[in-house]
């Protein structure tokens, strides 16, 4: 199943407040610290931000209330009530209280009916982990409706109060510009959208392609932390080794602190991560139509347009999307802020992509979601199994732009989407009818199953490198980018079957046995049509034998593997080949669905791919079905 973006909301406190009125909101400043108010401003660009406080520095609302005002907008945005969720996950920096979670706190204020939580706790890429969480649960079909809301309430740490007579702005804990940096930075709002298993009938929606977030704790300190006087907790030092809370306080333990120093390296570290998204090809920054970054201020951006032009990358700032300057820096709810206005002011159109980017200068972690907008066109048609893979003709290249283009593709018979769905829901109940399968899912499976399926998938997965490098022999030049992908693929998977002889020999079984092994009546037909397949001209009918055989290694091998570790007691090394495919296929959906999406996928095309789809189904069913018949 898909997971689609379906609304958005949004909620700011009071009235904007512009960068003169800042002091007076917080709390008086000396001449000196006005002058670093003044320079670290004028490095942010924020012009106008939000608090929830009073003309006299009073709280006005809880950060609970701001996170239930976004969910109510967003949820007036879908013209749908509390009682329509069945999971709600939050994220913020601190909640009002310390016990119970965030996520608690919300729904109660919002109300509605029983419903799954999740409280992400962290900082800025909270927001992305929240949003990670409802999408793998919206497309595990575990869930129809999860709401996800960031919310900060910042201000309540920037006020002068907890800033005068604290030891800490001078003392073991940072500099004054540690300590005071973040006051001029941070400020109050949040922002929500509604994860749904279906696009929404009455306007485009989003489709969640992947997310991807990612610590890099291991090789770098605490950058902005609170809670402790130094750079790193110690046994016995941190705010609740304390006496009291008011100790705490006056050690400056309370206070937000930021090393400012560490973030030139917080950008080079987030560049490498992009980096490494567009090698494994699921960033093409080219023909991206969307870049919603968040950041804490314009010098961070600066550094990574100059950095990335340095890399001979063409930059064009007009797609990069920021409201920082008018919304101010919301820590967690600040990418959610960006992306209900982007969504209320119809920015997105049919056919374009987007790609949310959250850098965390916590301990240094990263946040990255990749969308697609769908036209309301594409509700009835979107039904896919679960982390269905792209085609291995072009998992490691870049498709064409026809490739990118999104928008449903109609077919002599239905949309290709709604026909491939037919044929894996049909696939799947072959296949929960195997023996071998059955057992596993009963919890039944005995180690001579596991070896046999071993045995018996290791002689048909030998031909695959060599199938695809037939293909790939059989690309005109009108469909190169595919030739290409396909030889490089095939070089990747031709020792796919060396993997599987390991985890049979680490169970006990022979490698000469194994390797001398014959294929069964099943993968013999399969192999052949396969090779079938390939010799034909432009065999752009092979998309769907992937849609096959990729949607068992993402949809399908990792929790075989987990099964089977869990009934036998296996170690990791013993199921290695279903454990890597279960996690190296993940990547590949958003492609195959671009293709099958795009204009390159007529009517004729459709047939042959859902043809083709529907043999290899069969006969891969079929070569389970009789294992050892040779």
């Amino acid at each position: 199943m898909n997971a689609f973006i379906t609304a958005a909301g949004a909620y700011l406190p009071g009235d904007p407040v512009g960068n003169d009125e800042i002091a007076a909101r917080l709390g008086g400043v000396d001449a000196r610290g006005d002058r670093l108010r003044r320079r670290i401003l004028a490095a942010n660009g924020i012009a106008k931000r939000h608090y929830a406080l009073d003309e006299r520095g009073r709280t006005t609302e809880l950060n609970e209330e701001l996170a239930a005002a976004a969910l109510r907008s967003m949820l007036d945005d879908r013209g749908l009530g509390p009682a329509d969720l069945d999971m709600l996950a939050t994220a913020t920096t601190q909640g009002d209280l310390l016990v119970p979670g965030f996520a608690s706190m919300v729904h109660g204020r919002i109300g509605g009916g029983p419903m799954q939580l999740l409280s992400a706790a962290g900082v800025c890429a909270s927001g992305i982990a929240a949003l990670d969480a409802a999408v793998a649960k919206v497309r595990l079909g575990d869930r129809q409706r999860a709401a996800v809301v960031g919310s900060e309430l910042a201000s309540r740490w920037l006020r002068a109060s907890r800033f005068n007579g604290s030891h800490g702005a001078n003392g073991s804990g940072g500099s004054d510009t540690d300590a005071h940096f973040l006051r001029w930075m941070l400020s109050d709002g949040a922002g929500s959208v509604l994860v749904e298993a279906r696009p929404r009938p009455d306007r485009p929606s989003l489709r969640v392609d992947w997310v991807r977030t990612v610590s890099l704790a291991h090789e770098h300190a605490v950058c902005m932390r609170s809670g402790t006087d130094g750079a790193a907790p110690e046994a016995g030092r941190t705010w609740q080794d304390m006496g009291s809370a008011a100790a705490a306080e006056q050690a400056g333990m309370m206070l937000l602190r930021q090393d400012t120093s560490a973030l030139g390296a917080l950008a080079e570290a987030g560049l490498k991560e992009f980096a490494s998204l567009a090698q494994r090809g699921l960033i093409d920054l080219k023909r991206l139509d969307h870049v919603l970054c968040h950041y804490s201020t314009n010098a961070f951006r600066d550094i990574v347009f100059d950095q990335l032009a340095s890399t001979g990358a063409q930059i064009d700032t007009g797609r990069w999307f920021s409201n920082l300057e008018t919304r101010g820096n919301t820590g967690a709810a600040s990418i959610f802020i960006a992306l209900e206005e982007c969504w209320r002011t119809g920015r997105f159109e049919p056919g374009q992509t987007v790609l949310l980017a959250v850098p965390e200068s916590g301990r240094f972690s990263f946040g990255f979601a990749h969308l697609t907008c769908v036209g309301p066109e594409a509700a009835q048609a979107v039904q896919v199994p679960e982390r269905a893979a792209a085609p291995a003709a072009v998992v490691h290249e870049k498709v064409s732009h026809e490739a990118v283009l999104h928008g449903a593709a109609p077919t002599s018979d239905g949309n290709v989407f709604a026909r491939l769905d037919a044929v894996w829901e049909d696939f799947e109940r072959r296949l929960d009818a195997v023996p071998v399968m059955r057992r596993l899912a009963d919890g039944e499976s005995t180690l001579d199953d596991y070896l046999r399926l071993l045995f018996n998938l290791r002689q048909q997965v030998a031909d695959g490198a060599r199938w695809i490098s037939r293909a790939a022999s059989n690309f005109s030049v009108d469909h190169f980018d595919l030739r290409s992908a396909a030889i490089g693929h095939a070089a990747e998977e031709h020792r796919d079957f060396m993997m599987i002889e390991r985890d049979y020999a680490a169970c006990g079984g022979s490698i000469e046995a194994i390797r001398n092994g014959r294929k069964n009546i099943g993968s013999e037909a399969l192999s052949a049509y396969m090779f079938h397949a390939a010799s034909l001209p432009d065999p752009v009918g092979l998309l769907g034998a992937m849609f096959v055989i990729e949607g068992l290694g993402t949809g399908k091998a990792a929790g075989w593997a987990a099964q089977f570790q869990q009934q036998l007691g296996l170690r990791d090394d013993q199921v290695s080949f279903l454990a890597y495919h279960g996690e190296a296929d993940d990547d590949h959906f958003a492609k195959l669905q671009a293709i099958l999406a795009s204009p390159r996928i007529d009517a004729a095309a459709a047939d042959a791919i859902v043809s083709t789809a529907k043999t290899v189904a069969r006969l891969y069913a079929l070569q389970l079905e009789e294992l050892d018949n040779v």
